[in-house]
């Protein structure tokens, strides 16, 4: 602000190049009214100008502001479309984010080329939304536009697939991968440990160490988390323990989450309730409620209760989502009883406070549809539902069986 007083001291304040800088000062340091105030007073404008106050409300998640800005843009370049697409990204508007993609396309007529920050951040709303055929589409650009060698479009690819249910795909896109890094062993790892297959989850975590590639946090926490989910409770305790003497990552809550998860999945409720309780971190509502799944599996009620008396004690007034596992659990062992009480707990809480509502998408024929709790706003609702119900009954009379893909190549 000194400068800026300097700069209008000595008569610079009408310069172009002056101006662009004073109004991305003022954005990165969110006096979002100064840069304004700097841009209205400005003589002249160029792309720079507008861009820099875009960027400023994306930054603040301003994205009413942003995109009112980026209309009134006389002129859009890539970094333009850049910040307003990776905003709504940001901000978790991701078919917004799709919306302005597919803008940029249409309006440049093939003049604008989607450089590589474009095309992760549109790769990344297809993997929240599970928009495989946009996916795929992009993919395909990638493909023909020669963008297949880049290590951060790779790593997208395969989080993309792999969220899409496409692991397959997404293994054919890491197989391809020359010198994978440690962005690429990470997003394979985690996609495989999202499908359950934790043998396979292993085995590229072993291919990347073998290659002299040190994991991170998050390849660990991938690893961990696919030993949880297929019950490879020797390998994931082992990862555990070496993570910080062998590969010097400090374990974060969500690592002893996934320790707590792999013995209380396993049956051992006891050890796995002794290190949420001994750890070195205050263990979050996560590690509570998996441990509460694990007592409902194994109808230990009586640990439950311990569990949502120590946790409520200590931690947390309201212990949100326990008292659907509790009734589950009390169901499970015919204490009828129990469940009345407990589902009287929910209803007066529900009527207490507001919680956010859930929210998932599903792409039909390329159209993103989304859907939150106890949603009634849909146009095809009923049939949604007459569906799913169809679904879960088949689901039942199966025995609940998971199909997992067989087909995995070489690996």
């Amino acid at each position: 602000m000194i400068v800026h007083g300097i700069v209008i001291k000595n008569g610079y304040v009408s310069n172009l190049y002056v101006g662009n800088s004073l109004i991305n000062l003022y954005a990165v340091f969110a006096r979002l009214d100064d840069a304004c105030k700097v841009f209205d007073e400005m003589s002249e404008r160029d792309v720079f100008s507008w861009t820099s106050l875009l960027g400023g409300h994306a930054k603040q998640g301003e994205m009413e502001k942003a995109s009112e800005i980026f209309v009134m843009m006389p002129v859009r370049n890539m970094i333009s479309w850049t910040v307003i697409i990776s905003g709504f990204l940001d901000c978790g508007r991701c078919i917004e984010a799709l919306v302005y993609f597919h803008d940029m396309l249409m309006e440049s007529h093939g003049s604008l080329k989607p450089n590589e920050a474009v095309l992760v951040c549109t790769l990344s709303a297809c993997s929240h939304l599970g928009a495989l055929d946009q996916g795929n589409s992009i993919h395909a650009y990638i493909n023909k536009n020669g963008f297949t060698k880049r290590s951060n479009i790779s790593t997208a690819l395969i989080d993309m697939f792999a969220k899409c249910g496409m692991i397959n795909s997404a293994y054919r896109v890491f197989h391809k991968i020359s010198r994978p890094d440690v962005c690429n062993y990470t997003s394979m790892i985690s996609g495989f440990s999202a499908h359950g297959l934790g043998s396979n989850t292993l085995r590229v975590f072993y291919q990347m160490l073998a290659q002299n590639i040190a994991p991170n946090e998050v390849t660990l926490l991938g690893v961990l988390t696919g030993c949880s989910h297929s019950g490879l409770i020797e390998e994931g305790s082992l990862i555990f323990h070496k993570m910080a003497s062998v590969w010097n990552v400090a374990p974060k809550v969500e690592h002893y989450g996934c320790c707590v998860d792999l013995l209380g999945r396993a049956g051992y409720l006891k050890t796995a309730l002794v290190i949420a309780i001994k750890m070195p971190l205050d263990a979050d509502i996560v590690i509570w409620r998996a441990l509460l799944s694990a007592c409902r599996i194994y109808k230990d009620a009586s640990l439950a209760d311990k569990i949502i008396a120590y946790v409520e004690q200590g931690y947390f007034s309201q212990f949100d989502g326990s008292e659907v596992l509790l009734s589950n659990l009390y169901a499970s062992l015919s204490k009828w009883e129990r469940v009345g009480e407990v589902r009287k707990l929910m209803s007066q809480r529900k009527n207490e406070s507001k919680s956010n509502l859930g929210c998932s998408w599903i792409e039909v024929n390329g159209v993103v549809h989304d859907f939150r709790v106890d949603d009634q706003l849909h146009p095809r609702i009923v049939m949604v539902r007459d569906k799913l119900y169809g679904v879960l009954n088949t689901l039942v009379l199966q025995g609940n069986t998971m199909l997992v893909p067989h087909d995995m190549g070489p690996i």
